[in-house]
């Protein structure tokens, strides 16, 4: 199984000033690789911070396909996300996937807003829960936010750089999420927002 070798914890890049997590709270970092394990197939994989994979997508059809399997490193499927709808009413909607037999239960459903980023509502639930901001400096980077305006930042997403500062290319980001969300919502997000940019 491929492995990304992890930065040394002395090495490890501060966060940045325009962080808002609290200093004081349990931060899970992964790496994620917007290209699939699978020779010419499309997809992405995660990373644990010591360089094991946790958990990755293979898509052998086109960029940006109607439906996606986001997979544990043995290859079960955890969930399963859905394009649905045409246009300004184009949404993706994710399931739960439990059992041998892969019964899906609604999760939630992602669309996308102005700016570059999306807005995330829970099934059954009312209204938005969580929001996806874009940064304006760099495509690749932005928060999830809980709630609505003046939301708490749960997760964030940046191009990876290394221990000597340099940034990696596009399609390699690092993902760090908050203890209060549950990591797996956060990683679904991820793999959204590539299917809305076709980079997977």
């Amino acid at each position: 199984m491929a492995k990304v070798q992890p930065l040394p914890a002395a090495a490890s890049p501060s966060p940045s000033p325009g962080s808002y997590f609290d200093g004081h709270q349990i931060q899970q970092p992964y790496t994620v690789w917007m290209k699939s394990l699978v020779f010419n197939g499309n997809g992405c994989t995660v990373y644990t911070a010591d360089g094991g994979v946790a958990f990755r997508i293979d898509n052998y059809g086109c960029k940006g396909g109607r439906e996606v399997f986001f997979m544990d490193r043995a290859g079960n499927t955890l969930i399963r996300i859905r394009r649905k709808g045409f246009g300004m009413f184009r949404r993706w909607e994710v399931c739960h996937v439990a059992g041998e037999e892969e019964e899906a239960t609604p999760w939630f459903s992602v669309r996308r807003v102005k700016k570059g980023g999306a807005a995330v509502t829970m099934h059954g639930g009312a209204g938005t829960c969580y929001r996806v901001d874009a940064c304006c400096a760099r495509k690749s980077d932005y928060r999830v936010i809980s709630g609505g305006a003046g939301g708490a930042v749960v997760a964030e997403v940046a191009r990876k750089q290394t221990a000597a500062g340099v940034v990696l290319d596009a399609d390699v980001l690092t993902l760090t999420v908050g203890p209060e969300v549950d990591h797996l919502l956060v990683l679904g997000l991820v793999v959204v927002r590539g299917l809305m940019n076709r980079s997977l």
